[in-house]
């Protein structure tokens, strides 16, 4: 299925292939970063999303390891994805950029441990 996914304002558009039941294993994740937006995701690979427009607006920010790359628009603010430090051939998608999708729908969504990550054991 395809899908659009947005910011607020507009200026950042993705074009995002769900694979099946990806809309069915919406998370979320309690690490420090992530916590902080508590934005539920969906899992997409690498090569299904696609920016259409406003790649020159979105900001990245890292930090401590630099895997995990968190894409924000530089206008109004909204995490639209990052590529996943547990599995790096993934990028979360923020599922309430996602046109037609509100993520109150998919409540209640689960919380992965991001304190206790597995790249750190």
């Amino acid at each position: 299925m395809i899908k659009k996914a947005t910011c607020h304002c507009g200026a950042v558009e993705l074009r995002v292939d769900l694979p099946e039941g990806a809309l069915d294993k919406p998370m979320r994740c309690d690490c420090s970063f992530c916590r902080r937006r508590a934005a539920p995701n969906i899992s997409v690979p690498l090569a299904n999303v696609e920016i259409v427009k406003g790649a020159d607006t979105l900001t990245l920010y890292q930090w401590n390891t630099g895997t995990a790359q968190h894409w924000f628009c530089s206008v109004c603010g909204i995490y639209t994805h990052h590529r996943r430090r547990s599995d790096p051939t993934e990028y979360g998608v923020n599922l309430g950029c996602l046109d037609g999708i509100n993520p109150a729908d998919y409540e209640p969504i689960p919380w992965n441990d991001g304190v206790n990550h597995p790249s750190d054991a």
